[in-house]
């Protein structure tokens, strides 16, 4: 019934931009806090920001002033903007809806290369 579903990812060169969206179904994410994760080839997955219910933002270091985390709870909708992109931000981007605990998305692919 609950489903997380990620879209907007792909290839891009460096210093391009991507606009990843998470549509969740199944419940209303006015009453959750979201969050955007990553994990790289070899490497843990990590958080890369968050919203709060009430809208309050936050971002790893190094996704700070490239990576806009934002929410629409008419549409169900969270969405990570992200420009200036590098190599080092090629991973797997999750989608998540409630934390602690909550719903996970599958993950979508995003690669940053020359």
């Amino acid at each position: 019934q609950e489903q997380v579903v990620e879209s907007g990812g792909g290839s891009v060169q460096p210093g391009g931009s991507l606009r990843l969206s998470c549509v969740v179904s199944g419940r209303k994410i006015s009453m959750y806090n979201l969050a955007w994760y990553r994990q790289s080839t070899g490497k843990q997955r990590e958080l890369v920001a968050s919203i709060t219910i009430g809208e309050i933002a936050e971002y790893a270091d190094f996704v700070k002033g490239r990576f806009t985390i934002s929410r629409d709870n008419a549409k169900n909708t969270m969405f990570l903007q992200m420009n200036s992109l590098k190599p080092d931000d090629t991973a797997v981007y999750y989608c998540r809806c409630g934390l602690p605990g909550g719903i996970w998305g599958q993950g979508i692919q995003v690669t940053v290369s020359s």
